[in-house]
């Protein structure tokens, strides 16, 4: 998990990959953090985002760092219901104006199962970040 997490903190912004129906969505992300094992992902309970993964827990989320690494990261999001998650994810990456009591705004963390996670090169064949 370790390697996935650095991937995505060098990386800075990643990519989340949902399905509205059968309409497909992505969006820009950056709250992460490793944690119990897991690379934990933060969104918004109050966006649409949130609802699509209800409704479909299948992602995928791509990341991209300057040296032509790519990352694919591809599972079943399983949300976290212990709110230690949530507090320490805002406190590491300073939402705390975002989601607060005053806004009611609630951060959703998940983390992947039953995922696949590739580096790959431009032009290579990927590396696997979760093989032994």
């Amino acid at each position: 998990m370790s390697r996935i997490n650095d991937f995505l903190t060098e990386a800075e912004v990643f990519y989340l990959a949902t399905c509205d129906g059968t309409q497909p969505k992505i969006r820009p992300i950056g709250a992460h953090i490793e944690m119990d094992g897991k690379v934990l992902i933060g969104i918004g309970q109050h966006k649409e985002v949130y609802k699509q993964m209800q409704a479909n827990p299948l992602v995928e989320i791509a990341a991209y760092k300057p040296n032509g690494h790519w990352l694919r990261y591809t599972g079943r999001a399983v949300f976290e219901t212990d709110p230690k998650y949530a507090d320490t994810m805002i406190a590491a990456m300073h939402l705390q104006e975002l989601y607060n009591e005053q806004n009611g705004n609630k951060l959703a963390v998940f983390h992947l199962e039953d995922a696949t996670a590739l580096d790959i090169t431009v032009m290579g064949p990927g590396v696997d970040l979760l093989a032994e």
